[in-house]
This record gives structure tokens, sequence and C-alpha cells, in this order.
């Protein structure tokens, strides 16, 4: 048996090489606009057995080994580096809801809840990224926990991941920007606000044209930015807190006492969960950039051990600073317009109470820097997990096109054109609109989350029925099995407490209750990502008559797996 899974993992298809670029001889013999034009045309791949044109079989059959072929062997380009892919980890995931969401959260929780919860989810958060780094270095392949998805568990989890994860950035994309040009408001009230969405729609768009470079690049230097800011606030709060207000003296842990470290029980520390896991959205980032990374082998674990400081450095100490800082009854906590208004920050508002005139200006242009930041990784994150579907027949075929350059053009193109939704931000039911559109990806994230630990349960289970050993491993989770099964039960207890505070939604004290209607009308504000998922995946199984995948098709078709040694 052993001689035979040698020999099995000898004759496995070649791993993905750099995508193919224009040759040596294309460069010599043509001009720019020659080479230009022709980084657009298709990136040539090899005509074999498993190519895209012959997904099907007997009718609308999947077919597991060719989905598996074509995403693991994707011409997507290999050039983030060691440096990008560390800024993505490190600082990729700090964004609005670090900055902003928080600022809800306290208010509805309290300095104690919040602090709390972000412990409990930065630990869970922790333990589901050691899980995609295994998976991630062993499968380093297009898709990342969508595909995990597809070949662990069921194709049609797959393709319903899949859809929720790009359905998820292409409703951040047009918010993130929205966001910015009311940002804008802080320095110019009358700013027109067309014009700065118009001008950071084509600034994200940019960006991804440029490719996979640009893209690491782009995150290097707005991660640089968003973690000094970060380091800074940081020690400013420190200073604030022992030298006190203007108007005071030591602040220590006196709001913690008035107006008081709850708020709202412990129903305010469930809803503060929710917007905890929303804080830690994105990390998940280093998984999905796996594919373009040119050694994951190497890259992928230094990345991921970098999370457990992020959180503990970053989060953690900027969440006890800004609850004690800031009273959770200041009013200004929700002021924000789509949850991501620098007005409502209690990053800001904490520098403001300090009396400073410059420093408020300097934290809302990096939270500006971040909304900008998260834009460009809506784009990026839409449209390599829609090529990626692509290439799974899991999507339609033109979103599998990549150019000569690794850049998956047209699902570029049709993902980033979502953000032109931006411009009903003039509209009299903008709010109305992007308040459903928020509560299709509401949960989105706790999803992909608990799929990620479930793949890492099985991978290890087949793993083992296949008789290899943990040490075969290039990277394994510091944490095993039971990190992912933690993982995945904390998140399911936070799905049922989002159902809970949904029917019961928290309401301040002199607000009138809520009618039958507005009752109904905010449980589906809250929790509609879950029938959405349940329609995605009851569709495509009854369409296609997936069943879920046994352990000799999860490991034994193998390709495109790096990570044994």
């Amino acid at each position: 048996m052993a001689y035979q899974r040698e020999i099995q993992m000898q004759a496995l298809p070649p791993s993905p090489k750099t995508s193919p670029v224009i040759t040596t001889d294309d460069a010599a013999n043509s001009g720019p606009l020659h080479r230009l034009l022709t980084s657009f045309t298709r990136a040539p791949r090899s005509e074999d057995e498993y190519s895209l044109n012959s997904y099907t079989t007997n009718g609308r059959l999947f077919n597991m080994s060719k989905a598996n072929y074509n995403s693991a062997n994707t011409a997507l380009a290999r050039e983030l580096k060691n440096r990008h892919l560390q800024m993505i980890a490190f600082g990729g995931s700090i964004g609005t809801g670090l900055f902003v969401a928080s600022g809800v959260a306290l208010f509805r929780g309290g300095p104690v809840s919040l602090l709390i919860a972000f412990i409990t989810m930065g630990a869970m958060q922790f333990f589901t990224m050691q899980a995609l780094g295994e998976l991630s270095v062993a499968f380093p392949v297009g898709g990342s926990f969508s595909n995990y998805s597809t070949r662990f568990l069921d194709p049609s989890w797959g393709f319903a991941m899949g859809w929720n994860y790009t359905l998820q950035y292409l409703i951040v994309l047009p918010l993130e920007i929205i966001a910015g040009a009311f940002t804008t408001n802080y320095w110019n009230p009358e700013a027109s606000k067309s014009i700065f969405i118009v001008l950071f729609f084509f600034l994200i768009l940019g960006i991804n044209l440029l490719g996979v470079k640009g893209y690491g690049e782009a995150e290097f230097i707005f991660s640089a930015v968003k973690i000094v800011a970060v380091m800074g606030f940081i020690l400013l709060g420190i200073i604030i807190n022992i030298a006190g207000e203007p108007e005071g003296g030591y602040i220590g842990f006196s709001h913690w006492h008035n107006p008081g470290a709850f708020n709202n029980g412990f129903k305010g520390f469930a809803s503060v969960l929710v917007t905890a896991t929303f804080s830690f959205a994105g990390t998940e980032m280093v998984g999905l950039a796996a594919a373009e990374t040119s050694n994951p082998k190497k890259s992928l674990p230094a990345a991921v051990k970098q999370v457990f400081w992020r959180i503990a450095f970053f989060y953690i100490l900027s969440i006890l600073l800004i609850g004690l800082l800031v009273p959770y009854n200041e009013p200004r906590l929700l002021g924000a317009k789509y949850g991501s208004d620098a007005a409502a920050s209690p990053f800001v508002i904490a520098i403001e109470m300090s009396g400073s005139d410059v420093l408020p200006d300097i934290m809302n242009a990096v939270i500006l820097i971040s909304l900008i930041s998260v834009g460009n990784t809506a784009v990026y994150a839409s449209s390599r997990t829609v090529a990626a579907l692509a290439e799974q027949s899991l999507a339609p075929k033109m979103f599998a096109y990549i150019d000569r350059t690794g850049r998956p053009l047209i699902a570029i193109i049709c993902c980033g054109s979502v953000g032109l939704l931006a411009l009903v931000a003039n509209s009299s039911i903008h709010n109305e609109i992007f308040n459903w559109l928020l509560a299709i990806s509401g949960l989105s994230t706790l999803f992909t989350w608990a799929s990620i630990c479930v793949c890492h349960i099985r991978f290890r289970k087949a793993w083992h029925l296949s008789g290899y050993k943990l040490s075969q491993l290039a990277f394994k989770s510091q944490v095993g099995v039971w990190g992912s099964w933690v993982a995945l039960i904390a998140y399911c207890t936070v799905l049922l407490l989002q159902f809970w505070v949904a029917i019961s939604p928290i309401q301040p004290t002199d607000s009138a209750p809520l009618t039958t209607p507005q009752r109904v009308k905010n449980f589906f504000l809250q929790v509609l990502t879950v029938p959405v998922i349940i329609i995605f995946y009851v569709t495509h199984k009854w369409w296609v008559g997936t069943k879920v995948c046994p352990f000799s098709n999860s490991v034994l078709e193998i390709w495109g797996m790096r990570g044994a040694q």
C-alpha cells in the first residue's frame, strides 16, 4: 500500500507554475502597444482530458476530478511575495470593523462585554487560521476555502459558500465607496459626494487591473499605514488615560464605574459577538492569496503564525483602550452611516476628547485609507472567488477567463463594476436598499469560518484513513483538530445567539416598543444570510444532484497538493 501511494503521488499532475506571460521573443519583436494588447489575450493552457470545455458528464452530473484538476492548475499569476503575504495577514483585516463598528458594539454591550467578545472571537479566529494554514499549504488552489468545501464536503455546499463569499464582498464594495465619500465630509461638508464616489471607484478598479502584484503592493502600503496608526493610537491612548482629558484628571477605569462596565446584560454581549466577528473578517484572505503566491509552502506558515500577535496586540489592546477612554453612553457612537462613518469611530472620539486639533484629522485620513483598502480587497476577493467557481463549473464559464498576465480579467471588470451601485447614495431610498443588501451578507463570515473548520476536520480524518502521518504535512495546525471543533461549536453558538437577538432586539430605554411588522423586518435584516445560503445549496443540489464527498475522493484525488513532505 505504501508503494502504491508513493507511485500515486509521483503520478500527480505537476503543480501550477508561475502564470503564463508574454515570451521573451514576443517582447523583443513587438512594441509596447502590441505587448499591452497581447496581455489581454487568454493565457495558454494545456489541452487535456480535463479541459474546462468537458466539465459535465451525463448531462448535469458534476465531475469532481475535472473540477479539482482545473482549480489546481489555474493560470493565475504567482507574483505575491513573502512580504506581501505577511502584510496582508498582519494588517489586511484591520479596517472599519475595528475602527468604526466597534463603536456601535461598545454602545450596545459596554466596555467589558466588548473586550470579552473580542478575546473570544479572536481565539476562535486563531484556531480557524491554523486550520486554514494547514489546508492552504497542502492545497494552494484557486478559490481556497470555497474550493475546500467542494473538495472535502459537497460540491453544492462549495457552490453555496463560494457565492456567499462573492456576494459578501460585492455588497461591501459600494458600501465602502459610499462610506469613503461620507468620510470626506469631515473636512468639507459641502463637497459633492458623487465626485469622490467616482474617484474612489476608478482608483480601486485601477489597482486591481494592475494584476495581483499591483494589489499586493497597494495592500502592503495600506496595511503599513493602518499598523502604524493603531500603534500610534495605543501609545496615545495610554497617555490620555494616564494624563486625563483637558477638563478632567486621571481617567483609569472610571468609565467602567460610570456609566458602567456592561450594558444590556447578556443580550448586549450576544449582540457584540457578531460585531467582533465582522471586525476579524478578511483574515482568511491569506488563504485566498495562496493560489497567487510564489512559494506558499514557505510564505503561508509565516503569515499564519503572525495572526496571534496581531490579535493580541492590535485588536485586544485597542479595544481595551477605547473601552477605557469612551463611555458607552457617548451619543456619537450611534452616528455611523452604513456602519462606516468615521465621525462615529471611537478612535476619533477618544482623540477628540483629548483636545487635539490635528490628530483627529490624521485618524480620519487613516479610516479613509482603510475604506479604500477594504474596497480594494473586495474586488480582489470577489473576482478570485468567482473565477475559481467558474473553473469548477459552479459559475458562468466566462468568469474563468484569465489573460496572459495572470489576471481574471472578466471577473475583475464585472465584480468591480458593482461598485457603481454607490452612485445610488444620492437616491431617496438608498438607506433601505443598502440595509437589505447588508442583510444578505451579514452573517457570511460565520459560515465561511465554520466551513473551514469542517473541511479541516474531514481532511484530517481522510488523511489518517489514507495511511499518511501528520509528520508528512509541511504545515500542521498548532491546535490540531480539537481547535477546529472548538471554533465550530463557538460559531454555531454565535449564530443561535444572533437568532435570539433578532427575535428580541435591543431597544433604547426611551424608545417605543416595536410593532409586529417592525419586528419581522428587523428579524430578516439580522439573519437573511441564512435563507440565502440555504437557497443556494438546495437549488444546486436539486439541479446537479451532488452527494457528500466520500473520504476516498477527498484525499486520493489530490491534484494541487504541495504540502506532503
